[in-house]
């Protein structure tokens, strides 16, 4: 493995600001205190700060050369609001509140890069360091952008990275085109009309509504999607009632749809509206039908992910580097950012949690769980990613 030296020696260090971070997490645009920490990081090492984008978002502005050329590095910010299950030393002090993602890691690797960019400015161009609030749920990233993120930073090309369990430690993933999903929810209101439970000749039972129209809506993916196309239906809330012998006035479902490419994603919302309006009427009852756009799906640009597969196989060796990973309907607001610009996203394996430190909880060491921690021992990888990213992108 190629890594750069003096980010090997600061390892500890990172360790240390990684840890603390992970202690103090903070929820989406609550990143008070993790921005203080970047801002001062970056201000010890005379790199100019931008604040304020997205409320807590920072970017940091690292110049070397005399040329305009300009590249962005991503890292998010904000932690979940789980309840930590482990229990050693630098586990969250907050009750309901975890970096179960591994944002942690990610600031810390992007402030390891900044640090050792800052002292060489071995690059002819200009770096831009963005630590992003609000990836979990919030659109941190398009915060950013309408906060004038690309034209205060007029940068060529973005670039982003997510640790990923059970990849081994050493080990990047990426794909061109899509790579993550889009995030969308919805929510139907049935409205029937309440009788006692033993009368219901009396009333509009909108729970048989809703039962009907979720079973319906699961023949859109297998009936109505060209089977190319990679979508999911999921129905993760059905509320309704209160009493055991009264038909309630209203149910509701709620859940989320994820695809790869709007045209599918246009197909499936039109069908639910269809079928949850139709299927309310055939029964006598009404619908209130929200559909919500979350993230677009993440697609990976094809000469920048070709450009960064050259960089990770000159780190880790083309062995541990793979090219077509396997898209995840996981979902990510930095493809708002790539919409806007050229870039690539990538991820840089976790390993199966044998990292953690005594005292953890006894889930499994995946993303979201109450159980997991960032290992420590990518602090160096991640952070030489991105030098050697910037450096052969602003290359002299």
């Amino acid at each position: 493995m190629e890594l750069i030296d003096p980010i090997v020696r600061f390892q500890t260090e990172l360790q240390e600001i990684r840890r603390d971070l992970h202690a103090h997490p903070e929820l989406a645009f609550q990143e008070q205190r993790t921005s203080d920490v970047v801002a001062t990081k970056l201000t010890e090492w005379d790199i100019p700060t931008i604040r304020g984008l997205g409320g807590t978002g920072i970017v940091g502005v690292i110049k070397g050369g005399t040329r305009d050329r300009a590249i962005g590095l991503r890292a998010d910010m904000d932690a979940l609001p789980v309840q930590e299950a482990n229990r050693f030393a630098h586990a969250s002090r907050y009750t309901g509140r975890m970096h179960a993602c591994g944002h942690d890691g990610h600031t810390a690797m992007l402030l390891g890069a900044a640090h050792y960019l800052a002292q060489h400015r071995d690059f002819d161009g200009t770096v831009y360091v963005i630590f992003q609030p609000a990836e979990e749920g919030g659109g941190g990233a398009k915060r950013m952008m309408d906060d004038g993120l690309f034209e205060r930073c007029p940068m060529e090309a973005v670039f982003g990275m997510h640790n990923w369990p059970g990849a081994p430690v050493g080990s990047f993933g990426v794909t061109a085109g899509p790579m993550m999903a889009s995030s969308n929810e919805f929510e139907v209101i049935i409205k029937g009309k309440g009788a006692h439970a033993a009368q219901p000749h009396k009333g509009i039972d909108p729970i048989m509504v809703a039962i009907q129209i979720a079973q319906s809506w699961q023949t859109i993916v297998s009936r109505n999607c060209n089977p190319l196309d990679a979508a999911v239906l999921s129905i993760t809330q059905i509320h309704a009632g209160s009493a055991t012998n009264v038909l309630p006035d209203e149910a509701n479902l709620i859940g989320t749809v994820r695809t790869f490419n709007a045209p599918a994603l246009d197909l499936i919302e039109q069908r639910m509206r269809e079928i949850a309006e139709h299927t309310a009427a055939a029964f006598g009852a009404s619908v209130e039908f929200r559909f919500l756009r979350n993230y677009p799906p993440l697609i990976n640009h094809a000469k920048e992910t070709a450009f960064a597969i050259e960089v990770m196989q000159g780190i880790v060796g083309p062995a541990n580097v793979n090219a077509q990973v396997e898209p995840t309907m996981g979902a990510e607001d930095f493809a708002f950012m790539l919409q806007k610009k050229p870039g690539c996203y990538a991820f840089l394996g976790n390993g199966e949690g044998t990292h953690r430190d005594a005292g953890h909880g006894l889930g499994p060491c995946n993303l979201h769980n109450p159980s997991y921690d960032f290992n420590d021992a990518l602090l160096p990888i991640g952070a030489t990613y991105w030098v050697k990213l910037a450096q052969a992108y602003l290359r002299f």
